[in-house]
């Protein structure tokens, strides 16, 4: 797969249709809610829901500890909506005031896990959708006994977009994204034109934006996504270029693209990021010869 500018692949422009209510009246579509972030007709979201049937440790784990853990939100329209009113307070959460990491599709909780545990000083948040993985995640804080972790279940951009309070995040980590490497699944991708404002509000000023993805194709888009916003600057801009850049790698070894010698001029690529813990699924795409790439953006 050749590597492609971000800009082809913005989600249709056409506004989707609004939901209704049960007595049939039209319910308003909110600015970052999951209507609006198209669940409903016209604009795909990232993500797909799989099972979230709750079995043996994972759903004791959740009986006995998601009231605590699992940050409770009012929904709007569905299940991982967020009601357009709610507003996160982490201090009241966390019970102090310290910074706050945010993770985009935590999964099993593995890095975000680690790393609240390296930290004890940072709060973090850990957003998935899939319910197995939350209740994993808490299975994991409580085996860890850690107090900075909390889990939510709801769709990012309405927590990037109205449930976090504007320049109240250190960081933002987006780990490992679904690809939708089909060049008709490419619309569904997270990492878009559209989702750095809503990164870029949460963040305060100097706080970072962090992502890796194993593969080219989308690591050409959220590079090009950061290099054209005008809220970030690439904390690499001009690193690793020509043999020494991860793509210019990927690019002779044809892993997930058109095998090419064409080298990479424009670098901008992040070492790899030594908070990041090596999870299964990143040890998995190194044992199956993918390149991984990082990319760290600063918000102005």
């Amino acid at each position: 797969m050749s590597e492609t500018p971000a800009s082809a692949h913005r989600c249709p422009q056409n506004p989707p249709k609004a939901p209704r209510s049960q007595d049939g009246s039209a319910r308003p579509i909110t600015p970052g809610s999951q209507a609006a972030e198209g669940t409903y007709r016209t604009q795909p979201v990232s993500f797909v829901r799989r099972g979230t049937r709750l079995q043996g440790r994972r759903q004791k784990a959740w009986d006995d500890h998601s009231a605590r853990l699992a940050v409770d939100i009012p929904r709007h329209i569905a299940d991982t909506s967020v009601h357009p009113d709610y507003v996160f307070d982490a201090a009241a959460e966390f019970g102090r005031t310290a910074p706050l990491v945010v993770e985009i599709g935590s999964g099993l909780g593995e890095a975000v896990v680690h790393a609240a545990a390296e930290n004890p000083d940072k709060d973090f948040l850990a957003v998935e959708v899939y319910t197995p993985g939350l209740a994993q995640t808490i299975q994991k804080i409580v085996a860890a006994d850690l107090g900075n972790v909390r889990v939510v279940q709801a769709n990012a951009p309405e927590v990037l977009g109205t449930m976090l309070p504007a320049g109240s995040v250190s960081e933002v980590w987006v780990f490992f994204p679904d690809p939708w490497h089909k060049t008709k699944h490419n619309k569904r991708r997270m990492v878009k034109d559209s989702f750095a404002p809503l990164v870029a509000r949460v963040l305060a000023p100097g706080g970072l934006w962090r992502l890796a993805t194993d593969w080219s194709a989308y690591a050409g888009q959220m590079r090009a996504v950061g290099a054209g916003s005008p809220d970030f600057v690439n904390v690499h801009d001009g690193e690793r270029t020509g043999p020494a850049s991860p793509l210019t790698r990927a690019r002779l070894t044809g892993v997930d693209c058109e095998q090419s010698d064409e080298p990479d001029a424009e670098g901008g690529w992040a070492p790899r990021f030594d908070g990041r813990i090596l999870t299964s699924f990143e040890n998995k795409a190194h044992k199956a010869g993918r390149v991984i790439f990082d990319l760290t953006f600063r918000r102005k």
